[in-house]
């Protein structure tokens, strides 16, 4: 990991750091448009084309059958089932708490106003299946929108040489979701958005996916809605010499695992801190299963920014605003009255990355690459509408009419203040 101690070589840092997501290759922006407009041409016969060609994989109907999530799901042990089952409960205690309500108002003029909640009618979720393939995935996009009333739920999932991920399929079968297909990449998120002879059109995608996913998800973003473009995982520690070394390169390494392109940020006001972090990564690296992963992340997008005081440390994680953030100082419930921007919070040295990954209860789907200043974790609120509501009095028409329409008139708009007009006529209002 880099030591960084002076202005000019953390924003070099920076800019490499969100270097990662803004440039997703001009080969995968033409390959998934070529893919989609395909797609929207050819339904079916286009998705086959590409599953078989990227999946090697040839199948009568997309449609994955109850008997096959349930043969699959079984092959897995009563461990991790009992796992998932605990992962979902509180998972769902956690997002009921975010459930949203219709309200509405009267004014002094009876005039009636307020906001209604639909849950979206639609949605479509996609799950990874190849090497990366993980379950929680499948709680974390498909728990909100259940919570949020949406009726209809959606996975794509592709099988990759037609391998079936057990654990995916208990996940699917533990939250009942039953529309599934066995398709993924860009071909997935153009059916999902267009519709096929097959797939029925969503309202909006959410998960997430490799680098033709993530395009595809932007190219029919205003086709349908979606969560976000999830960039490479991030974590950034906030520490001073009361942290454990032990501890903060355990949690660095739990993100660094996840791929090349993940980052793992200390940031500290202790001079004594870094050694002893370094020394540890060194000693959990050479026992971990994912070392090359790791090793490669930790050099190409790891740092330990050396920080001059409290204020700068937490400006500095206000600016990187990451994905996960974990307060690792003598007062962290304290400290984190100086966060504005991140994904996730963890207080104190208990409260590691992972809790959150799988079991907590908050959304693991959080904003990356510096997104937390305007973006929010996945929740029940991406599940609904608002839409707003007016119902006015005659009186409340007399109150207001006057305002609209000198409001019409100085934005030139004729015919607005004209419908204020005739109703004025009609109450014989000079």
């Amino acid at each position: 990991m880099k030591i960084i101690e002076n202005d000019r070589d953390y924003r070099e840092f920076i800019g490499i750091i969100r270097g990662r997501s803004e440039d997703f290759g001009i080969d995968v922006i033409e390959d998934a448009k070529i893919i989609i407009e395909h797609v929207k041409k050819s339904g079916d016969t286009a998705v086959e084309l590409y599953t078989n060609r990227f999946d090697k994989f040839q199948k009568d109907t997309f449609k994955v059958s109850q008997r096959q999530i349930e043969e699959s799901a079984d092959k897995t042990g009563r461990p991790f089932l009992d796992a998932l089952n605990k992962s979902i409960e509180r998972i769902r205690r956690f997002h009921q708490r975010q459930l949203e309500h219709s309200w509405k108002f009267q004014d002094d003029y009876g005039v009636e106003l307020g906001q209604l909640i639909r849950p979206l009618e639609r949605v479509g979720v996609y799950v990874p299946g190849g090497k990366a393939a993980y379950p929680s995935s499948v709680l974390m996009n498909v728990i909100p929108a259940q919570i949020a009333g949406v009726k209809e739920i959606a996975i794509c999932v592709p099988f990759p040489d037609g391998q079936i991920n057990p654990y995916v399929m208990a996940a699917i079968k533990a939250v009942g979701v039953e529309e599934v297909y066995a398709i993924g990449g860009a071909q997935a998120i153009a059916a999902m958005a267009y519709g096929t002879e097959t797939i029925k059109k969503v309202d909006k995608i959410v998960g997430p996916g490799n680098a033709y996913v993530a395009v595809a998800k932007k190219m029919v973003f205003g086709v349908v809605d979606i969560d976000m473009i999830a960039g490479p995982s991030e974590i950034l520690i906030a520490a001073d010499d009361t942290a454990d070394a032990v501890f903060i390169a355990a949690d660095l390494l739990s993100q660094s695992e996840h791929d090349e392109n993940a980052s793992s940020i200390l940031v500290t006001t202790s001079k004594a801190l870094p050694g002893k972090v370094q020394t540890e990564l060194n000693a959990q690296l050479e026992r971990s299963t994912r070392k090359e992963i790791a090793q490669k992340s930790l050099e190409n997008y790891g740092a330990v920014i050396i920080a001059a005081d409290t204020a700068d440390m937490f400006g500095r994680v206000n600016e990187i605003a990451p994905e996960h953030l974990e307060i690792m100082t003598k007062e962290p419930e304290k400290d984190v009255e100086l966060v504005k921007n991140a994904g996730a919070i963890f207080l104190g040295k208990w409260s590691t990355g992972p809790l959150g990954d799988y079991a907590a209860g908050p959304n693991h789907v959080l904003p990356t690459n510096g997104t937390a200043r305007f973006f929010s974790p996945l929740g029940v609120y991406d599940f609904i509408k608002r839409t707003s509501l007016l119902n006015f009095t005659e009186g409340g028409f007399r109150e207001i009419a006057e305002t609209v329409e000198a409001m019409a008139e100085s934005e030139g708009f004729q015919c607005h203040a004209e419908s204020v007009r005739v109703r004025k006529r009609a109450l014989q209002i000079i």
